[in-house]
């Protein structure tokens, strides 16, 4: 079987599952497992990240929303090229990826198009299951999920009992993004409350004066799309309400796959070092001018 996975949570899956060897095609941002980076490039973001700040980025993306435009380039050429007998993509989010609508348009003639489009950390499960259906290795999706389930249910049982941390996780910095989908649940998880997050829900601009308003005793940063170190450094100039702490959510908060386990095992930490061992995942801390409390009872991550 040839896949084309063109959304880097699919890439993810796919690897978990035994599939490497299979994949034929990713996007430019399938990083995980290693492996796929070295696979032929199908889509591209026409907004470039790595050269623009935080509110250029949230500008340029603004304006191809408004305006109707794709944000990614689909090089139709290499696509026929590669022959895929299944294309994965996904529906959920504009800014994530290529829409499976774009797929189809443009899809070689046979090859079957699975849009996944997880919405919570159940439909995260859920996708993986139907993936490892499809792709004929359904045992194998089922012991995938058994260890994300797993490892998110020891940190419930780990902080169980324990005083619930008010914090807010930040999607984006400038503007500030509250928190949507499956990450309100993954603070749920870990002994804490997204004081403006909704779960299963987009994430949605705000105000740094309207998440101070709410008391946040932690500020984590987990801007879509940005390592640790790319996000304390858009932080650094933030208006932050409260001590916060940078975290790699492109790799372990932002997409629907089971690393999201290890973020939750991190917040876990984050939230009570005492309950949660540190599972060793890059951490920026960052300082806020706003706060005279103590620190949050963290251990010191490192970058």
């Amino acid at each position: 079987m040839r896949i084309c996975s063109l959304l880097p949570s699919a890439t993810e899956i796919i690897g978990r599952l035994g599939l490497t060897d299979s994949l034929v095609g990713v996007s430019e941002e399938c990083d995980w497992p290693p492996e796929a980076r070295g696979l032929p490039v199908v889509t591209a973001s026409r907004v470039d990240s790595s050269t623009l700040t935080s509110p250029e980025i949230d500008s340029a993306v603004r304006d191809a929303v408004a305006d109707g435009r794709s944000l990614y380039a689909v090089d139709e050429e290499v696509l026929a090229t590669l022959a895929p007998d299944v294309i994965v993509t996904q529906d959920l989010c504009t800014v994530c990826a290529v829409s499976a609508d774009d797929v189809s348009s443009l899809c070689p003639v046979g090859a079957e198009v699975i849009s996944l489009n997880p919405a919570t950390l159940d439909d995260i499960a859920r996708s993986v299951e139907t993936l490892a259906q499809r792709l004929g290795v359904p045992q194998r999706g089922r012991h995938v999920v058994e260890e994300m389930r797993s490892a998110i249910d020891a940190v419930r049982r780990a902080v169980a009992g324990r005083p619930t941390r008010r914090i807010f996780v930040a999607e984006w910095i400038d503007p500030p993004f509250a928190a949507g989908h499956w990450l309100p649940e993954m603070v749920a998880a870990a002994g804490g409350q997204d004081v403006l997050g909704r779960a299963g829900q987009p994430s949605f601009p705000v105000s740094w004066s309207a998440v101070r308003a709410e008391r946040p005793e932690v500020v984590i940063v987990a801007a879509c799309g940005f390592d640790a170190n790319r996000g304390a450094e858009e932080a650094r100039g933030a208006d932050l309400p409260a001590p916060s702490v940078a975290v790699d959510a492109n790799a372990y908060y932002s997409r629907p796959s089971p690393r999201v386990a290890d973020g939750v095992r991190q917040l876990g930490h984050l939230l009570h070092p005492d309950a949660c061992p540190d599972p060793g995942l890059p951490a920026v801390q960052l300082t806020s001018r706003h706060s005279a409390e103590a620190a949050p009872r963290t251990a010191t991550p490192t970058a």
